[in-house]
């Protein structure tokens, strides 16, 4: 097999074939050259990945490769070099594999790259060389741990894994009260919350496989899991509710109260407790969706400052606090973009986050401001698995390509892909795989990636699937929002036919027709599924999940189809919703404690609960 007849994920800058192939030995040498302390962790990776994909024991050694006919693979660490900063340089020859790098990390990713190719090559490696380095010095994952779903130190780990193999440094775990703060105890009692030792334990996996794990807690908006509590509820900028910017009343507060100096205290507190756990500098304090600033409590001081300028003076005094712990303040942009002429106001030693999570959200426009300004910036754009069940493939692809390219254009240091949990994270883990893998494609290598085949790169590399089953299902699955005749933002029109009452109507270009014929499309793309050859641990658990979710996909479309029909209120109609509806709740039930904690779980299933009640009235 040729080089360039390999997949790699992400593909590599600069690929050269050269004649020749190197044949694998058993009781070769991985040497280490350079600094053997320092690469000896990423020997062993690289010890382990020829165990594991061929069979063979390597053995490791320090000195010089030159002489010695049994060194197959050469790890060298140097600083004289040029290779830019995670960046390395793969050459196979007939002779032996050698990986130089100007750091550990590149060292790092030349292994990964190395263990993609070992993974679909049995005995020959094809002679090539390989120049590879990052577009983006910070490329992020952040991963929604508040909107239910708390995962368990196993199912991070292995999702760390997963990550660095594609070259991702960068995770976050989007906290509003899921970590067991020791005093706080009422807001996170039924969650299930990671503990201090549960991150320390994730802060080192991560450090061991070139993974920053950043903190991450919300810290104005997005505050109402402690706001309603009566011990918080004078924080609260509204503490009787707000309508919200859309439509609709909110019978619960929302953010903090800004003029209040007790709020300011009551996060200083948070930080104190939450942030030595965390070995990264960077902090991400959230701040965004501050809907109801000014309609309560701060209402006088908005109308007298302006609603942005109180909004900066409290950011900048959470930036004191962060300040105060080493860190570097990241948060998200939104609020300040909506008041541009201030922007310049913000300190220089911030990092905006700009977020956006269509495929024509303005990354273009949005960025030469940050970049006009002198504020560092990420783009931050999203699997598209929220609010959709199976995801929203086409959109999550152009969001992801959309960050990247505009990024690159205004100079942004960091790419962040989110993947959030709003409405009780009904996707399940393997849907967002998709996102993940281009994600790390395309802030890796930008023109390398912006074409991959990533229905290739899911088989080859994320669900290791020999029938070539699971790719093209994650991706056409992920299509079906398409199908219905109705596009709505930040979500699926078939989430909301689960998610919505029946009293909510119809959009009227969902007809019969359009309801049937996503059926029939849902039902042809899973109909492979059972013919899946995973070489996963968790291939079972995968089948299952993409069963369940076509189940809840096909339920909507059934209970849409009744409606518009005008069978809804037949009885055997509602027997065979409510029967259907059972078993999408079992399985949830199951299949949310395979990979998570517990905690979340009965708010993620209180809307399927009332659907249910619905059918038995």
């Amino acid at each position: 097999m040729q080089i360039d007849e390999l997949i790699l994920l992400p593909k590599p800058r600069r690929v050269k074939a050269r004649e020749g192939i190197l044949t694998l030995r058993q009781g070769a040498r991985i040497v280490c050259r350079g600094e053997p302390q320092v690469i000896f962790p990423v020997a062993t990776r690289l010890q382990e990945t020829i165990w594991e994909t061929q069979g063979l024991e390597w053995s490791l050694w320090a000195g010089s490769a030159e002489d010695d006919p049994l060194a197959q693979g050469v790890l060298s660490l140097d600083t004289s070099e040029q290779i830019p900063t995670q960046g390395y340089r793969l050459q196979i020859t007939p002779q032996r594999v050698t990986i130089t790098a100007s750091e550990p990390a590149g060292l790092f990713y030349g292994v990964m790259t190395l263990k993609q190719i070992l993974r679909q090559c049995a005995g020959e490696l094809p002679c090539c060389e390989i120049d590879d380095h990052p577009d983006f010095p910070s490329r992020g994952v952040m991963l929604d741990i508040s909107r239910d779903k708390v995962p368990t130190l196993e199912t991070l780990f292995a999702l760390v894994d997963e990550l660095a193999e594609w070259k991702v440094n960068h995770l976050e775990l989007y906290t509003e009260h899921t970590f067991a703060y020791r005093n706080h105890r009422e807001v996170w009692a039924q969650a299930s919350p990671m503990t201090g030792e549960d991150i320390l334990r994730l802060d080192a996996y991560c450090r061991e496989r070139f993974v920053e794990l950043v903190p991450n807690q919300n810290s104005f908006g997005h505050m109402h899991r402690w706001l309603k509590l009566p011990r918080y509820r004078h924080l609260a900028e509204c503490p009787d509710g707000f309508d919200w910017p859309w439509g609709g009343h909110s019978d619960e507060p929302f953010s903090l109260d800004p003029t209040n100096p007790e709020s300011l205290r009551f996060i200083a507190g948070l930080y104190e407790e939450l942030l030595p756990h965390f070995s990264s500098r960077k902090f991400n304090v959230g701040c965004d969706e501050t809907f109801d600033l000014g309609l309560g409590r701060s209402k006088e001081e908005c109308e007298r400052k302006g609603k942005g300028r109180v909004y900066l003076e409290f950011l900048l005094k959470i930036y004191e606090l962060v300040k105060q712990h080493g860190r570097t303040m990241h948060f998200w942009g939104d609020i300040i973009m909506e008041h541009p002429e201030l922007v310049p106001e913000l300190p220089r030693d911030v990092v905006a986050l700009e977020w956006g999570y269509e495929a024509t959200h303005p990354f273009d426009e949005h960025g030469a401001k940050f970049a006009a300004s002198g504020i560092p910036f990420y783009v931050c754009p999203g699997t598209s698995s929220w609010n959709t069940i199976a995801g929203r493939t086409d959109n999550c692809l152009g969001n992801l390509r959309n960050a990247a390219e505009n990024g690159l254009k205004h100079g942004a240091i960091g790419y962040l892909n989110t993947d959030w949990g709003d409405n009780g994270h009904w996707q399940y883990l393997p849907v967002s795989y998709l996102g993940f893998a281009a994600g790390a494609a395309l802030s890796w290598c930008y023109q390398a990636n912006r074409d991959i085949d990533i229905v290739r790169a899911l088989d080859v590399h994320v669900f290791r699937d020999d029938a070539e089953v699971m790719g093209r299902l994650a991706y056409d699955l992920g299509n079906a929002y398409q199908k219905i005749g109705h596009l709505v933002g930040n979500a699926s029109v078939l989430f909301h036919f689960v998610h919505s009452p029946l009293t909510r109507p119809l959009p009227e270009s969902v007809t019969e027709e359009t309801i049937r014929a996503t059926m029939e499309y849902i039902r042809t793309v899973t109909e492979p599924l059972p013919r899946a050859r995973m070489d996963r641990v968790d291939a079972s658990l995968i089948v299952d999940e993409f069963t369940n979710a076509a189940r809840m996909l096909l339920h909507g479309c059934r209970r849409a189809l009744a409606v518009r029909t005008g069978i809804i209120n037949s009885v055997e109609e509602r027997r065979i919703l409510a029967t259907e509806m059972r078993e999408i709740l079992g399985e949830h039930r199951r299949l949310w404690t395979a990979r998570n904690r517990e905690g979340g779980l009965q708010d993620s299933t209180r809307i399927l609960e009332q659907r249910l009640r619905e059918y038995e009235t």
